[in-house]
């Protein structure tokens, strides 16, 4: 895939990301910034003005379309608006018009995009469904043992309305992020668009858990809105972790399965290995302290944790790997569903 494929196909996500007119101001920043940074990639040094012309209304469906001839291209590209545009629930009359258009325009087939449709409006529904209840579970699930009971116990304790003791032990907390962020680690670098979006709910299961060993009962509702202060939003994630997929070479290498250069890539690609740790250690703080953290000290925590954890995940790269090794579509919908 040659650069100018690559930023074809990036138009169109962020065409998507657009569609529904309802992004606000904060969302549309944190993708302003991540075209900025996506820019400094090879072969990616247009992407700042490809985000321009989609935001002044320069850019063109059908322009993008024609650039992509590779039937195989061409479904890629609508995956991953696809995915987009379910990145923060179920889609709009607008968007599903835009994908509407943006089938049309590349020549796909309702086999094709409906197969696209079902997977990835099954994967919103599980997001919005997720019971925090099922946390224990998951947790089973991210660490790939059954050795978590004192997990799925203590959070049955009632929550207190200033910061407690927390039930679990640091190690056990610090051991649940680290398997949290080796799993996200690994969703990512799965070929599959769908697969990115099950990212987010697993870690907003991440922090209901943190929150719940700290005696607080959280929803998702408040929970979103601590990964959007955080600069963790939906649209804007998704659009990061396709964006270095598209330009580390990752897609339509390994379509299929994993394959050689999976470890060649998986270092810069690995975005949310770094994200779901660096969020994870903001979370214990931020309930160990009774809530007490203003914005500013949120992001900025976030922030001075993002580049430590970037330099983890090279640490860790065998074990995302062999995480990422041993997913399949079923594993990944039970931990998203918490079964």
């Amino acid at each position: 895939m040659n650069p100018e494929q690559q930023q074809a196909i990036l138009t169109l996500a962020l065409l998507a990301a657009f569609a529904d007119g309802a992004n606000d101001e904060r969302e549309r920043e944190q993708i302003r910034r991540l075209a900025e940074s996506l820019g400094g990639e090879p072969g990616a040094a247009n992407l700042p003005a490809i985000y321009q012309k989609v935001i002044l209304k320069q850019a063109s469906l059908k322009e993008a379309a024609a650039t992509l001839v590779e039937p195989g291209h061409r479904q890629l590209a609508y995956e991953m608006a696809v995915c987009v545009c379910d990145a923060d629930g179920r889609m709009t009359e607008a968007e599903k018009k835009f994908l509407a258009e943006l089938a049309s325009a590349l020549g796909l087939e309702s086999s094709v995009t409906d197969r696209a449709n079902n997977q990835a409006e099954a994967m919103a529904e599980l997001a919005d469904d997720a019971a925090p209840s099922s946390v224990a579970n998951v947790e089973k699930i991210v660490a790939g043992t059954a050795a978590t009971t004192t997990v799925a116990t203590a959070y049955s304790a009632p929550g207190p309305v200033v910061a407690a003791t927390p039930s679990l032990s640091e190690a056990e907390m610090d051991k649940s992020v680290l398997n949290y962020a080796i799993l996200n680690g690994a969703l990512e670098l799965l070929p599959q668009s769908w697969a990115s979006m099950a990212i987010i709910p697993l870690q907003i299961k991440m922090v209901y858990g943190i929150g719940k060993a700290h005696g607080y009962e959280l929803d998702q509702g408040h929970i979103r809105e601590l990964l959007a202060t955080l600069g963790v939003g939906l649209t804007s994630q998704y659009l990061e972790q396709f964006g270095r997929k598209l330009l580390g070479g990752l897609f339509g290498k390994v379509a299929g399965g994993l394959g050689k250069q999976l470890g060649q890539s998986a270092t810069s690609m690995a975005f949310s290995f770094a994200s779901t740790y660096a969020l994870g250690q903001v979370a214990r703080r931020y309930y160990a302290g009774g809530r007490q953290m203003n914005t500013e000290m949120l992001k900025e925590s976030f922030q001075n944790l993002l580049g430590p954890a970037k330099e983890m995940q090279a640490r860790y790269l065998p074990q995302i790997q062999q995480k990422a090794s041993g997913l399949d579509a079923t594993q990944i919908m039970a931990m998203v569903r918490g079964a």
